[in-house]
This record gives C-alpha cells, structure tokens and sequence, in this order.
C-alpha cells in the first residue's frame, strides 16, 4: 500500500527562495502534495498556472488578518511552509499565517527564517524580527522547524572590470570587508530547494534548528577564484572594522529618526558585520547554538560548488536573482 503524501501548504511560493522550495517539492510528487497560497494581488501570475500544471493546487489568500477562509484553507495540512518576505519589516502576515495554521491543527509550521547563522537577537536587526516570530510561534505550542541556509553565492561576488557580470549581479561586491579572511558557509540558492524538502519531512527535526550549507569561503578567496575563473584583476578595496561600525550607527541612527531609505542599507551593513567581521555564519557556530547541520544528516545531497556557479555565470548559463528588479 502507497504511502499517503504529505501535504504541504507553501506561501511566498513565487519568491526567489520560495519557487526553489515549491520546485523541489513539486518534483517529489510521490512524496508531497503542494498547496501554493496565493496573494489576492498575484494570483493570476504565470508562475501559479505552471505549478498548477505541475499538479500543485493554489488557493487565494489574505494573510493581513487571521480569517476563516485562511484556517479552512490549512485544515488536514501536514506541513506550512512560510516563504514570504519581511515587506517594511512588518511581521504581521507572518505571525497571521502561523497563529492560522495553530487554529487547523497544522502538525508541523516553517517560518521564514532561510538566512545566515547568527546570534538571536542584538547583531541584525531582521534576525530580531524574526526572533520575535519564532516566539510567536512557540507561545501558540505550534510544532515547528527553523531553516536558515547561509548567505548566497548570488549574493557574494565581484564584478570584473569588463562589466562582463554587471548584468548578472543583482548586488556586486565592491568592498572587502575587515581582513577577508573570515570565513563563511555559503549556499546556491537553487540548492535550498531539495535540502528543506529533505528537512520538513524528517521526524528528527521537529521542534528543532537546522542549518544548511554548500561551502566554506573567505572573501579573499571569493575574490581569488573569481579573477582565475575570469582572467581578470578585480580592484580590492577594504573596509575597516572601525569604518563599518561608524557606518551602521549612522545608518541606525537615520532609519530610527523615519528615513526609510535607511533601512534598506543599515540591514545589508549589520549582515556584512555578522557575516565578514564577528564570523557568525559558519557550521561550528552553528552547532553552539543548538542547530542540527543537514550536510551531516543528508550526506547524499551534493550541492553545487561556488567554482562550478561562478563558471555557469561567466558562460552566461544562469540568470540574475530578483530578475524583475531595477
């Protein structure tokens, strides 16, 4: 007798860590049914009509209040996986979406975490946010497992001085931050997919952390692999501890007093220094902090390496992130 699926209710599903999850769980179909929460606003994205095709179902959603329509929907669901992204740093549809999903009975909730390995609250000022959702979700007695993933190669490399990457690179490097030799565990993003498709149904990862990873590298060694794969010399600027730390204060400072434009660089500055100064985000850290690490419970799962990705990228084989963005 076949195993009954396990059905999984995923929202954010269009998103860039959201389609990987959605497409990995899709391809498991033997394992997996897939409910894709839609937002009133997109519904009628292509990328629903193809999941649909794909044999997902996807339901409209509202996740601004917690409503009866949203908990009809999650009722009989195994698993809800929340992929959508702190828009204005408001948690609330995050909070709505698990406060529902306690109210049908979901056995097991996934937030949006999906970041790098940092300490909980005090370093990075969206990893606070999200520490008050996983309160959230523990004060509702919702089973749950946290996923982070470490930091993307998307989102790690230099561009060459023939601008050959410019239109590649959705954040160019320009700056080595501190030493460069601190080092940090580094993921492809198209990998995250299979990895949470492994994690949320493995029963020894409920009501646990888990971290993932592809590589360990240095930003020096980011910047060494890039010029020998391209021919390339890449400029190397540095920036001092000291100069970043005056940076996010001044950059606090003016997002506190209502700049909203602020925002956006005080969170990107806060990661530089967790991820390339106090060295947060690697699997030693990882498991001080109490995570189970999938690259040693899933040893099957071969992830892509940052040479083969970087290759890809100057072949012109692989497209940039967050593709419909300036």
């Amino acid at each position: 007798m076949a195993r009954e699926r396990l059905r999984v209710t995923l929202s954010g599903a269009t998103g860039e860590t959201g389609a990987e999850i959605a497409n990995a769980i899709l391809d498991l179909s033997d394992t997996f049914h897939l409910t894709a929460l839609a937002r009133p606003a997109s519904a009628n994205k292509p990328e629903y009509e193809n999941f649909k095709k794909r044999g997902a179902s996807v339901i409209v959603a509202d996740l601004g209040t917690v409503n009866d329509h949203l908990v009809s929907t999650l009722k009989g669901c195994d698993i809800v996986v929340c992929a959508v992204t702190l828009e204005g740093l408001d948690p609330g549809p995050m909070n709505n979406l698990a406060t529902a999903a306690q109210h049908a009975g979901v056995k097991r909730f996934i937030p949006s975490l999906f970041g790098p390995v940092c300490p909980p609250r005090g370093v990075v000022p969206i990893r606070d946010l999200k520490e008050d959702m996983i309160d959230h979700i523990r004060n509702l007695s919702l089973p749950y497992t946290l996923i982070d993933v470490g930091w993307w190669y998307q989102m790690s490399l230099p561009a060459v001085p023939s601008g050959k990457l410019d239109h590649l690179l959705f954040f160019p490097i320009t700056t080595i931050t501190g030493s460069g030799n601190v080092e940090c565990a580094m993921t492809d993003k198209r990998d995250i997919g299979r990895y949470v498709a492994r994690i949320i149904a493995d029963p020894q990862t409920l009501n646990r952390s888990v971290f993932l990873y592809n590589e360990i590298w240095t930003q020096n060694k980011l910047f060494d692999l890039v010029e020998r794969l391209s021919g390339e010399t890449i400029p190397r600027q540095h920036e001092t501890q000291e100069d970043l730390k005056l940076k996010i204060d001044s950059a606090k400072k003016r997002s506190n007093d209502g700049d909203e434009t602020a925002l956006a660089s005080f969170a990107m500055m806060a990661y530089n220094y967790s991820l390339w100064i106090r060295g947060d985000n690697t699997p030693a850290k990882a498991r001080d902090l109490g995570y189970l690490v999938a690259n040693d419970m899933y040893p099957d799962i071969k992830g892509t390496s940052l040479e083969d990705y970087v290759k890809s990228l100057l072949d012109g084989n692989i497209g940039r992130i967050y593709a419909g963005r300036r």
